[in-house]
């Protein structure tokens, strides 16, 4: 018996009603993004290994998924490498390409290679699916879509400001509210690193304390001390992992705790000029929380950080993210070129919006009319009306069959198709249509300007 198949763990298939749902969403977000002035662009859904490869620090390298070489992929590896079982060295020699992890940085390689047709400051954004070699969990998947903006080629803050606003704007169409976009500085994190002596250990410092939401404040220490910081260091950072107050009390206290570090105030006047800004304008229905233990572990941020969390009581990881990178495009030589972007996890928005039955009503698509099928002279009648009812963008279609007529009905039916069209040999002779009303069940006669014109009501 052959076997059933499968798909990879970590992906899935999607259903007519979950795709509508999923537009629903692209849509949305895209109506947002071209509001705020973003161009769409794309980029291969895979790029040379050495475009993606320490870009995302050595946890992030190992996630990427790598692609095999075409052809003997072996033949050029020596035998001394395969027994020693190196993997870091037999991969470069295999594997010349891989998925893309992110969007960013294929988009910091994309800035490099057109930057003689772009207008600076550039803005752009890109809705395509990302592969990353994960551990499968709810919320977590090794194919999914993110939905980027980013602008390159400004370091004014007012741009921070505005993709504070566009999430919030786009929740609020979603109808999701209670969002939390939380707000945090690279030069904060690199200021708080300094005044504790582990400043040369900036990296393994910002990504034990971004797990602090999944391992807590224990974890996170452990995690330090294995890396090498000080018992010391940590204590002095630990009223850090609970840090309340107002955002105005948490700006107070850090300006108070950085005053020996110029990076870290720098860091302090930028967060407060746009919780200020946000403060005077407002927002619809998110809210903007300072949270200093946010650090998302990306090595290419420099200033701005943000991540968004779902309303309480949803149980889901961040549904989107992002921030300031100074310098991104430098890694493929075009230096001093500042850009800040943020992300929409879109299968993660799918799983809050299903779970708190926020999906409006969608309809899927299908056609206003059928033309039920009573044999091949009658179809090629039928044909006629089809091809002026769309040349009218009036959704249509024939069933393919010459089936029972109880059957094309029961089709209909199940495809709620708001009505059917009846064709036989006195309506052929008298190049009329018989139109019937599939929820009041009247049916009439009329030509096929007549039937272009009831249909087109619709």
């Amino acid at each position: 018996m052959a076997q059933k198949p499968s798909i990879p763990k970590g992906t899935r298939d999607f259903s007519p009603s979950e795709v509508a749902k999923r537009n629903y969403i692209f849509s949305t977000i895209k109506q947002v993004f071209e509001t705020y002035g973003f161009q769409p662009i794309e980029t291969p859904s895979f790029e040379n290994s050495e475009t993606l490869m320490g870009k995302y620090g050595e946890e992030g390298d190992r996630l990427i998924f790598k692609i095999l070489n075409s052809g003997d992929y072996l033949s050029k590896v020596e035998d001394k490498l395969l027994v020693a079982k190196d993997s870091v060295k037999v991969t470069s020699k295999i594997s010349e390409k891989a998925l893309r992890y992110d969007l960013t940085v294929p988009f910091a390689r994309y800035v490099v290679q057109h930057q003689n047709e772009i207008g600076f400051p550039f803005k752009r954004y890109q809705m395509q699916p990302v592969w990353r070699a994960d551990r499968p969990q709810k919320g977590r998947f090794r194919e999914f879509f993110q939905c980027d903006a980013d602008v390159v080629g400004s370091k004014s803050l007012w741009q921070e400001i505005e993709f504070v606003q566009l999430y919030d704007a786009v929740f609020s169409k979603l109808k999701l509210t209670g969002t939390i976009i939380k707000l945090n500085n690279r030069k904060i994190l690199a200021g708080i690193a300094e005044i504790i002596g582990a400043k040369d250990k900036l990296i393994d410092f910002t990504v034990a304390l971004d797990k602090l939401d999944k391992i807590g404040a224990e974890g996170v220490s452990k995690e330090m001390l294995e890396k090498g910081i000080s018992e010391q260091a940590i204590e002095k950072v630990k009223h850090l992992f609970n840090f309340n107050g107002s955002n105005q009390d948490k700006l107070n206290q850090l300006q108070a705790l950085l005053t020996e570090s110029k990076e870290g105030t720098n860091g302090v006047d930028d967060l407060r000029f746009v919780v200020d800004a946000i403060e005077k304008f407002g927002l619809e229905s998110a809210k903007l929380v300072i949270d200093v233990t946010l650090a998302r572990g990306l090595n290419y941020y420099t200033g701005a950080i943000y991540e968004v969390s779902a309303p309480e009581g949803v149980n889901m990881g961040s549904i989107g993210g992002g921030g300031r990178y100074d310098d991104l495009t430098g890694i493929f030589g075009l230096n001093d070129m500042s850009g800040v972007g943020i992300s929409f996890g879109l299968d993660r928005i799918y799983l809050v919006l299903e779970e708190l039955n926020l999906f409006k009503s969608l309809e899927l698509p299908k056609p206003k009319v059928l033309f039920i099928n009573f044999g091949d002279a009658e179809a090629a009648f039928c044909m006629k009306a089809l091809v002026e009812l769309r040349k009218n963008n009036i959704k249509s279609e024939l069933y393919p069959d010459s089936a029972k007529l109880k059957k094309q009905m029961n089709y209909a039916n199940k495809r709620e198709i708001p009505y059917v069209v009846m064709v036989g040999s006195s309506e052929i002779e008298n190049n009329t249509y018989t139109l019937k009303n599939m929820q009041s069940g009247e049916q009439e006669d009329c030509d096929l300007k007549e039937l272009i014109r009831i249909t087109a009501q619709l």
